[in-house]
């Protein structure tokens, strides 16, 4: 399943090659998405004249007016039940929600207007909303500015849940997020902001697909967001031991792309799922389930899950023991039932 877009609003910009960070990429994104659709606004807390906590905003309130990118009051349920209403009148509202944790209590806006009201409205009214959210680990954060929540958003029906996990996905995604007639939770990761990549701002994305990151054989790792890159490190590493691993990048948490992911794991016979959050009830244990439905008869293997543990998240000085390390998904793969080690 894809969400369809207006592709006219992804090509009012003249088209550009660079190489830049995964910040740069989604600044440059919400940028052209302004310059190309007057109805778009950019607002949260501190994203106008600070640029936002990583700078994702940075200079667009001095480029395009602070009616047009402009900070919000603390308070995060406020925030989105104001892009409600404005996407009601017409406009596009991008709205930040500064650290994962934060965003919970917009849950109940989000959950209970976001989500519902092109339903209830019976596709009437749409809701044209983008919530970016920066999340997972990686950087040390302190309580509440850490977390893993894609799977209340991905358990939410009427949500389309994104994660890049490169500079052009970040680029791409967004502007077909923006251009979506439906709500969209574009979860950022925090890990990979200062990651770099090239982008072509020429390159579309669809929203509701997965890639393959990396071709292998022997068996396919499943991952999204900064999972993505740990992916691909232990798919190298494991070349080394003359195994080849393919990485699929899942990018579009709800809805899912079971075609791509289906093919890969039936080409192959076993995965591995890899995610940050908790596994139990996760976005990692439904890809698990599906992968399992689907490609049963073809595995030659349990499929196995790499994820943080089911605690609360851990505090900075034990956060690398939490997440998924390159030692863990391998020891996952060594446990794929390969008849040559029996």
């Amino acid at each position: 399943m894809t969400i369809a877009h207006d592709d006219l609003r992804l090509h009012e910009t003249p088209a550009t090659v660079a190489t830049m960070s995964m910040a740069a990429a989604l600044n440059l994104a919400l940028a052209d998405a302004l310059q190309a659709d007057d109805d778009v606004v950019v607002f949260g807390e501190d994203v106008g004249a600070l640029g936002g906590v990583f700078r994702i905003t940075d200079g667009l309130a001095a480029r395009f007016g602070e009616d047009r990118c402009f900070d919000t009051p603390l308070a995060e349920s406020g925030i989105v039940g104001t892009a409600v209403g404005m996407a009601m009148n017409g406009m596009r509202p991008v709205v930040e929600l500064q650290f994962d944790a934060f965003a919970l209590p917009a849950f109940e806006q989000i959950v209970s207007h976001v989500a519902k009201l092109g339903n209830r409205t019976r596709g009437a009214l749409r809701m044209p909303i983008v919530i970016r959210i920066p999340f997972g680990g990686g950087i040390g954060g302190v309580e509440h500015h850490c977390d893993s929540s894609e799977a209340y958003y991905a358990h939410t029906p009427g949500l389309t849940v994104v994660s890049p996990s490169t500079p052009q996905d970040a680029y791409s995604l967004l502007r077909a997020a923006i251009a979506s007639p439906d709500p969209v939770v574009f979860l950022e990761p925090k890990k990979l902001y200062w990651s770099k990549g090239e982008v072509d701002t020429s390159v579309t994305a669809e929203l509701g697909t997965a890639r393959i990151a990396r071709e292998g054989t022997d068996a396919t790792l499943i991952a999204y967001g900064s999972s993505v890159p740990l992916a691909i490190e232990a798919a190298e590493a494991a070349a080394a031991e003359g195994r080849s691993l393919q990485v699929i990048d899942v990018r579009s948490l709800s809805p899912f792309d079971d075609a791509t992911v289906t093919a890969a794991v039936r080409a192959t016979g076993r995965a591995v799922v890899i995610a940050e959050a908790p596994g139990y009830v996760s976005v990692a244990s439904e890809i698990q389930a599906r992968v399992f439905e689907r490609c049963f008869e073809y595995l030659e293997a349990p499929v196995r899950r790499v994820t943080g543990f089911d605690t609360p998240y851990a505090p900075p000085k034990l956060e690398h023991w939490y997440l998924p390390d390159v030692d863990r998904v391998l020891d996952a793969v060594d446990s794929l039932h390969w008849e040559d080690e029996a």
